[in-house]
């Protein structure tokens, strides 16, 4: 069997954290496909732990016990953070993304996988910690940040339809009040997605005045399951009025000014 110097085992060591994050991984499954002893690879892992705390790449924590081993945990610094926040929100005033009825266009934000990657890990850290289930999302535009930030956190990912489909089963389907509209709107959920007494998150684009999140809520309850907390992408904080209080956002949304261009600042959370 070929034997790997450090800078090998160090790189695949790196490959597999990487892919797993949230995942905790046991020495052993490095020992044989590198050929190497188990203290050989605990010290690899403080090379790479060290180095990925000094460029704030994330951190890797060592869990003891029988079923122990290591897991990796997606992290960017607060100054990281900021800057993200800052370029998205110069990116979102753009007087071109002004669509009628004063809405912003932000598709290509959604899509776009360097974004929303890196949104993804800001919105998963806020969550760090908590014994989480599954994360929760609305289709559609929502969906590939909701992905990001539950693989970040290593569960799986629940996809909440307007309207229900046959090849998903027995529905369950509540009706709920649109915060913004005042119109009743309908959300449904298999019953076969979802185990009762799960822990959620919801994950969403833009928070209006918090309809949908409280309709997700409302639905989870059937599921006797709780919701732990809700992260979005934008929060339009010029509605003063939510039916929900308690959220994270990475931007924040005050209106269009007289010239016709938005106004966005970062978060709250980032002061």
């Amino acid at each position: 069997m070929d034997r790997f110097n450090r800078n090998n085992r160090i790189v695949a060591i790196t490959k597999m954290l990487l892919g797993n994050p949230n995942k905790v991984i046991s020495l052993n499954n490095f020992l044989e496909p590198l050929n190497a002893a188990k203290s050989t690879i605990s010290e690899d892992i403080v090379i790479i732990r060290d180095t990925m705390e000094k460029l704030q790449l994330g951190k890797i924590e060592t869990i003891s016990g029988a079923a122990g081993g290591i897991k990796y945990i997606p992290k960017i610094s607060k100054e990281e953070m900021n800057r993200f926040a800052l370029d998205l929100c110069e990116n979102l005033m753009n007087k071109e993304r002004i669509v009628p009825g004063n809405f912003i266009y932000i598709n290509d934000i959604m899509f776009n996988p360097k974004i929303i990657s890196k949104a993804g890990i800001i919105l998963s850290s806020f969550f760090e910690g908590q014994q989480i289930d599954y994360v929760v999302t609305v289709e559609t535009k929502g969906i590939p940040l909701a992905y990001e930030v539950s693989k970040n956190l290593g569960v799986e990912l629940i996809i909440v339809r307007r309207d229900t489909k046959v090849t998903e089963g027995p529905t369950v389907t509540i009706n709920y009040v649109s915060g913004s509209s005042g119109r009743i709107q309908n959300m449904s959920l298999s019953k076969k997605s979802l185990k009762k007494g799960s822990r959620c998150i919801f994950i969403d684009d833009f928070m209006k005045a918090g309809g949908t999140a409280k309709g997700i809520m409302d639905l989870l309850k059937e599921f006797e399951s709780q919701l732990l907390g809700i992260g979005v992408l934008v929060d339009n904080v010029e509605l003063d009025r939510k039916l929900v209080t308690e959220y994270f956002s990475i931007i924040e949304f005050f209106g269009i000014d007289k010239d016709g261009e938005s106004i966005l600042k970062p978060s709250k959370f980032f002061k």
